[in-house]
């Protein structure tokens, strides 16, 4: 805080032995100066040693971001900064706020804060690093100081590994549409945090995994998209194509894998996408082996009143169901196994479930082969039938505050998964019947563009994410019994 600054060389003397992690990266000078100052360490003293000519009359806030660590435990000192000015005034006034998740409406710790000058905004999109930032601390609160008066833009940024540059699809970012008067402390900046769903569709990933299947991983998610093999001609109709949850990975099934490179092509809504080549070698060999999953709980209970399901690692062409036992106790049961019309991976076994029974069920070798001619090794599964007082039915009663406006009512239970959506625009009741106990959180999404799915936002077009509101509540469904709940959806708020 030295006024009237006018030396070469600052010295810092630290109680502790330290050392400097990534300073060419973490450290940053505002104003920038075209030669960095150099930063060397002697014993328990940081020497900063500036290069250029600084200005007259100017605060100068040098921002250490996480590069002070100390020695033994690499403890990191956040957010330090050294302030000076080379004249009587130092610039002292402040921005603070916070920075939320908008998916999981939960505060964001170490998310990277940036300050850019109006007059330099264009050096976000620019690639540049800011030289005013600071990092939120565990509550997902900031706090930015010693700033000139002046118009600002601001952003969050959140990185798997941060180099306060937005420059991955994978990166969650945040922006105020409206810029930052500053000409007196500004507190209650509130920052949402998204993805954004990329303008230009891209294949982020493409393999041949181990067993043969070509793996593709998209960089946004597509509305019914579709696949053709364009080159080599006439196997087009030899794939089988599946489709992730979300539409952002494809996996192909080739039965001829007699090629050496082949072309494949993406389509979203029939419209062309990209296409792209993978190369192997003619005779290459790869490692299969027929895996299934079941649709059972963690403690291999079926819910009442469920076919068992299989589903499959690999394609199946053929299955004898003589290979195939299962016992109930110890005494033989009789079934019926089908397979899925329209896929080939999924079956479904049907039988007369009795309550405390224990069921084995016994697939000897060679019952079912893949689309290459592969014969599934002997497995044996062991599950019972769930109770049906381990089930509940719950009614959650939704009241809008705007029947002009559409709504999407999301229920997630405790590992995060969405396990009933219901869209809706009036007064209305969700219901879930025979639902697993345990507890549920319900989630608003406020469908602006009423097209019955989260919106995400766009920086660049200056387009927030839709809006979304989580019940402060848990909503607990015990056995064998009918819960009902009453939300209350507040009004929507305005997004700066």
């Amino acid at each position: 805080m030295t006024r009237n600054f006018n030396a070469k060389k600052v010295e810092m003397q630290f109680d502790e032995y330290f050392k400097l992690n990534n300073q060419y990266q973490e450290i940053s000078i505002s104003p920038t100066q075209e030669r960095l100052p150099e930063f060397k360490i002697s014993s328990k003293k940081l020497i900063i040693d500036f290069k250029d000519s600084l200005q007259k009359n100017t605060t100068y806030v040098i921002n250490f971001g996480k590069s002070i660590q100390d020695v033994n435990e690499s403890n990191i000192l956040k957010n330090f900064t050294y302030v000076f000015s080379t004249g009587p005034h130092i610039d002292s006034l402040s921005v603070s706020g916070s920075v939320t998740n908008t998916e999981t409406q939960e505060k964001e710790k170490d998310a990277t804060v940036m300050l850019f000058p109006l007059k330099q905004d264009t050096a976000f999109f620019g690639k540049k690093k800011p030289m005013i930032f600071t990092t939120t601390d565990s509550s997902g609160n900031f706090s930015l100081g010693n700033l000139h008066d002046g118009d600002y833009r601001i952003y969050a940024l959140k990185e798997p590994s941060p180099d306060r540059i937005y420059n991955s699809d994978k990166e969650l970012i945040a922006f105020s549409k409206d810029p930052i008067h500053l000409t007196k402390d500004t507190s209650g900046i509130s920052l949402r945090l998204f993805k954004q769903v990329p303008d230009k569709f891209r294949i982020a990933e493409k393999r041949f995994d181990q067993d043969g299947k070509l793996l593709f991983v998209f960089n946004r998610p597509l509305k019914d998209p579709s696949v053709k093999i364009t080159y080599p001609p006439n196997l087009d109709d030899q794939k089988i194509v599946d489709f992730s949850k979300n539409k952002d990975t494809a996996l192909v099934y080739m039965r001829n894998m007699d090629f050496d490179s082949i072309r494949v092509a993406f389509a979203e809504q029939q419209k062309p996408l990209d296409t792209t080549y993978l190369r192997k070698g003619r005779k290459e060999t790869f490692t299969r082996a027929i895996a299934f999953r079941y649709n059972l709980d963690q403690d291999n209970r079926l819910k009442p009143g469920n076919d068992l399901q299989l589903t499959s690692n690999l394609p199946i062409e053929t299955f004898e169901q003589s290979l195939i036992v299962l016992a109930e106790d110890s005494t033989q049961a009789t079934f019926i196994i089908q397979k899925d019309p329209n896929n080939p991976k999924l079956f479904k076994l049907k039988s007369r479930w009795k309550q405390d029974a224990i069921y084995t069920l016994t697939i000897n070798d060679n019952a079912f082969t893949d689309i290459y001619g592969d014969k599934s090794k002997k497995t044996i599964k062991k599950f019972q039938l769930n109770k049906p007082e381990n089930y509940g039915t719950l009614s959650i009663k939704l009241n809008v505050p705007d029947t002009s406006k559409a709504y999407i009512a999301e229920v997630i239970n405790q590992s995060k998964s969405i396990v009933k959506t219901q869209l809706f625009s009036k007064n209305s009741t969700l219901i879930m019947k025979d639902f697993p106990t345990g507890k549920y959180r319900i989630r608003i999404i406020y469908d602006a563009n009423r097209n019955g799915i989260w919106d995400s936002g766009n920086v660049k077009k200056a387009l927030q994410p839709e809006n979304i509101w989580l019940y402060n509540k848990d909503i607990s469904l015990r056995a064998n019994w009918d819960t009902e709940e009453t939300v209350d959806i507040p009004r929507e708020p305005v997004t700066p």
